[in-house]
């Protein structure tokens, strides 16, 4: 029995891992998203969940469950592209693991051994979202949420967590190793490494909150000029992105992966967090800051740039999108890996050009209701010209 099961799972894995993906057919202009989600729990490794050996598992049971593959880091490697997604497992825990393919958009293969990530002297409990950056000092770098359980929690309270940002290297994505988590004042979820240099030091965006699940205090996202790497402390701290009062982000948001360096300025995506009656919701937006002040924002369309949709509204979490990976190819094409309702990982398809010119040319959110109105009665007014009767 165990065996015929086995080869069925075979032939249904290899057949998931070699469908072609297709885009819809419409699109805003902006981007165009895939149809089939790039990375599901149904893409991790038969070897990773059942005990192939039919006398100890004779009705070839899985014996380790995984519930979800999302949120993962990006980076393009001697012609392939890799994705090192947040894999969680039916236990709870998450962990990281890498999976390759030759394309873009489909064909992507786990590696057979998860990362196993080293450890600093204070034990991770869970970790995840992995933000990957290339920086111009030649290593490649993920920082990522270590979630430990709060040391100050009271008697019973088992769900109190806090936050550190995990900053780990690597040359090949196999061996890392593990720096010490990054010093701060607050805690700190959603840490992004900037590519280069700024006046000599390594860049950080970072999202200082007061706890585990509130921003309370923290204004939006941060930065932060760190002189070591291997000993990085936040010490002086300015927002260069700020929440705002009924908006996408007035909850909280957080950058995404690293910028993108433009001729217009650098490309950022990020995520923004409001509260609504079912609960907190997540969107991914755009903004543009300076190359010569990398602080300075010179662009913000206002909402969001991309929201859930169809089914990717279900799932785990429902009504997210989270995303903190994405590529730019060398004909200047954008790949957007987005997860929905922490479940599952999905694609989107852009250029450079387009996001700089959606970026640009978008209008800026207006705080009211009536600078709204404007902004579409400007729209028609310019647009008369063109219609017919």
């Amino acid at each position: 029995m165990s065996n015929s099961r086995l080869e069925e799972l075979r032939k249904e894995y290899e057949a998931l891992i070699s469908r072609r993906n297709k885009k819809y057919d419409r699109n805003n202009g902006i981007y165009s998203r895939y149809y089939y989600p790039v990375l599901t729990a149904d893409h991790t490794p038969l070897i990773w969940k059942y005990d192939f050996d039919e006398k100890r598992n004779p009705f070839m049971e899985e014996r380790i469950g995984i519930n979800a593959v999302m949120n993962t880091g990006a980076i393009k490697l001697n012609g392939k592209y890799y994705l090192v997604a947040r894999v969680e497992g039916a236990d709870r825990k998450s962990f990281f693991a890498v999976a390759e393919s030759e394309s873009p958009v489909d064909g992507f293969r786990f590696w057979d051994y998860p990362i196993e990530m080293p450890e600093t002297g204070v034990p991770d409990t869970n970790m995840y979202d992995m933000r990957l950056t290339a920086h111009e000092d030649g290593w490649i770098y993920g920082i990522f949420c270590a979630e430990r359980k709060d040391p100050n929690a009271l008697a019973g309270d088992l769900s109190s967590a806090i936050a550190v940002a995990g900053i780990a290297r690597t040359k090949d994505l196999r061996t890392w190793q593990r720096l010490p988590d990054l010093k701060s004042k607050s805690q700190q979820r959603n840490v992004v490494l900037h590519p280069e240099f700024v006046d000599g030091k390594y860049a950080l965006y970072t999202r200082p909150q007061d706890g585990f699940i509130d921003a309370g205090n923290g204004g939006g996202i941060g930065w932060a000029l760190v002189e070591d790497i291997c000993h990085a402390e936040v010490q002086n701290e300015i927002i260069i992105n700020k929440r705002f009062y009924h908006t996408i982000k007035e909850v909280k948001n957080g950058e995404g992966p690293h910028p993108i360096k433009t001729s217009g300025g650098w490309l950022h995506l990020a995520h923004g967090v409001r509260a609504c009656a079912a609960g907190l919701r997540y969107v991914l937006y755009l903004y543009m800051t300076s190359l010569e002040e990398p602080t300075k924002i010179i662009a913000e369309p206002a909402g969001y740039f991309m929201a859930p949709v169809n089914e990717e509204r279900i799932g785990d979490v429902s009504n997210v999108l989270f995303a903190n990976g994405w590529i730019v190819d060398e004909n200047g094409k954008v790949y957007i890996y987005y997860a929905s309702s922490d479940t599952r990982l999905h694609v989107a398809e852009s250029t450079v050009e387009q996001l700089v010119d959606y970026c640009k040319h978008t209008p800026t959110d207006g705080f009211r209701s009536i600078e709204s109105v404007r902004n579409i009665i400007a729209m028609v007014n310019q647009n008369k010209q063109y219609l017919k009767y």
